[in-house]
């Protein structure tokens, strides 16, 4: 079962397009985060915002979006 569910997370987000990028590029920050924590600098990234059970970053990020920690806006193209 996926957690959590599309429906769901449609809900705070546009289209399924968004949900993809918005997912991909926070699960991008959360991996750095969790590397910069090896070499001992906390630069640019933030930690986590939701507590997971879960150790995939991917399903972190989702789990921010469900939760309204992590605003997916639109972007204006010119």
């Amino acid at each position: 079962m996926i957690y959590p569910k599309i429906d769901q997370l449609l809900e705070k987000v546009d289209s399924k397009y968004a949900l993809v990028i918005a997912a991909a590029r926070r699960t991008r920050q959360i991996n750095d985060y969790h590397h910069q924590l090896g070499e001992g600098s906390f630069e640019s990234f933030a930690p986590p915002l939701v507590e997971s059970r879960s150790k995939n970053f991917l399903t972190m990020a989702l789990e921010e979006i469900s939760q309204g920690q992590l605003k997916v806006s639109p972007t204006t193209k010119e």
